[in-house]
This record gives structure tokens, C-alpha cells and sequence, in this order.
């Protein structure tokens, strides 16, 4: 099978699958990092950094990030400032960037608050589809919603999880070479007013929503996570544990908080 590169659009349209969890060849743990603020362009580095390692055998296992961004818009492959509803003054007297990246889907808000998932994953390598993973992700949602009572499911309409006719958690992947990256993310206590500012996912009319606005009560983006990587470890059949920096390399290193590489530890 040739490696090539190919992008996973929010827009596709299936029959809601039935999942159960996933059997696979995984024998080797799924490392995590959680890191509680990260700057988009900085993640973003981070990412691709991964990607190339993981593609050139460099880094022999896969990795998943947890974390969460301060403001900012990203806009997809599809996604054109078309679905950016303010204007650029606006954007720099609230300190919002926007940021064009190579994932599939339209414009989309990362801010406190929101989880975001980056699992950087051979997906050739574990026998699993890209529709497949897609499917994997918005269960790991539904599944960490589910556990304070919020409901959600799947839409026709969009990729991506829902409550009613609004939607509470995102995915927009692309694919390099077999590896995944970009992922997804889930509105947990998120200050909602900046999604009234874009069209999300390039859907106009759609109401965003948050676990905290649905259940009513404080929940926090810590203990989401937690809920989160027991469910991704549930659905994947495969253990996560926490990363130990010794087992990246160097030039993936320099990326990550608290490493040595990084020129930042204790």
C-alpha cells in the first residue's frame, strides 16, 4: 500500500455505526501527554513533529495529546473566512489568531475549557479505517459525555456529536503518510460567545454547546480528561500511559513541555 497523504473531511455522511471496542493488534501501550494550556502554533509544531517521527520508524510507538488551547480559530481545508462572521480589528482587540491548517472540515473555536485530543496514530499499522477511527473518536465523546448524564449522538449532518440540533464536540483529522493528526474536540465549561462569530464547521444556523450548559452543573476540563483516556483505552482495547519523555526523539523532544530538550524542566 503506498503511504501517501490524504485529509478526513468533517462532511461525510454515514449510517451511525455500532460500535464496540475496538480489537486490534495493539501490544504496545499508547503513551499520553496532558498538558493543561498550549499554544495552537506551538501544538501545531508539536504535531508534525510527531507525525515524522512516527512515519520514519523514528518514534516506534503511537501518542496521544491531551490538552487545551487558548483562544483561537482554525480553519480547515474547506474552510474559507467566509465563515468568519468579524472582522480582523475585532479578531485583534479580543487577541484571537486564526490559524489556516491542513485538517479536514471548515472553521472551527479552540479555547479554555474546550478538551482537544491529538492521538498521533499509525492507523495502517493497527487495521483500522479512516471512517473507522473517525467513528472511534465521536465514541470516545459520547461515551465521556455520557458519564455526567449528558446525552449525545451522532448527526447526518455533520461529523462530530450532538445534543438535539446543537453541536457539543468536533473531529477534523488529517492523514500523513498512514498517521493521524489534528483530532477532536469537546466543549466541557467553554465561554461559548466566540463560536457566534463563525459560521462552526461551515454550518450556518448552528447553536454550539457545552457539557457544563447541559447538565447544569460545574464540571471540569481535569476530570473530562480523565474520563476521556478511560474511555479511549475502553474503545481501543489498548492500555495509556504517561509519556516518559527518555523515549522520544531528540528532535520531537524540543517540543514538549517539561523535557530536557525542551530547555524548560525542574
Amino acid at each position: 500500500m503506498h503511504r501517501g497523504s490524504f485529509i478526513v473531511k468533517a462532511m461525510i455522511r454515514h449510517s451511525p455505526p455500532q460500535i464496540s471496542n475496538f480489537k486490534s493488534p495493539i501490544s504496545t501501550p499508547w503513551p499520553y501527554l496532558d498538558i493543561p494550556l498550549m499554544d495552537y502554533q506551538e501544538a501545531l509544531e508539536m504535531q508534525r513533529a510527531l507525525v515524522e517521527a512516527r512515519v520514519s520508524g523514528a518514534m516506534e510507538h503511537d501518542l496521544v495529546l491531551f490538552l487545551e488551547h487558548p483562544p483561537v480559530f482554525t480553519l480547515g481545508r474547506r474552510g474559507g473566512r467566509e465563515h468568519l462572521l468579524v472582522d480582523d480589528s475585532t479578531l485583534a482587540a479580543k487577541g484571537i489568531g486564526v490559524f489556516h491548517v491542513e485538517r479536514g472540515g471548515y472553521i472551527t473555536y479552540h479555547g479554555p475549557g474546550q478538551l482537544v485530543v491529538y492521538p498521533i496514530v499509525d492507523l495502517w499499522k493497527i487495521g483500522l479505517s479512516v471512517v473507522g477511527f473517525v467513528d472511534a473518536l465521536e465514541e470516545v465523546m459520547i461515551r465521556t459525555a455520557g458519564d455526567w448524564g449528558v446525552e449525545a449522538r451522532r448527526s447526518p449532518l455533520n461529523r462530530g456529536i450532538w445534543v438535539g440540533n446543537r453541536k457539543l464536540g468536533s473531529v477534523g483529522l488529517s492523514i500523513r503518510h498512514g498517521v493521524s493528526f489534528h483530532g477532536l474536540a469537546l466543549n466541557v465549561n467553554t465561554k461559548m460567545e466566540p463560536f457566534s462569530w463563525i459560521n462552526p464547521c461551515g454550518l450556518k444556523g448552528v447553536e454550539m454547546l457545552s457539557m457544563e450548559q447541559v447538565s447544569g452543573k460545574r464540571i471540569t476540563t481535569g476530570e473530562v480528561r480523565r474520563a476521556a483516556r478511560r474511555h479511549m483505552s475502553e474503545i481501543f482495547s489498548v492500555e495509556l500511559e504517561p509519556l516518559r519523555t527518555s523515549r522520544l526523539p531528540e528532535t520531537v523532544a524540543r517540543h514538549v513541555p517539561g523535557s530536557p530538550a525542551a530547555g524548560d524542566s525542574p
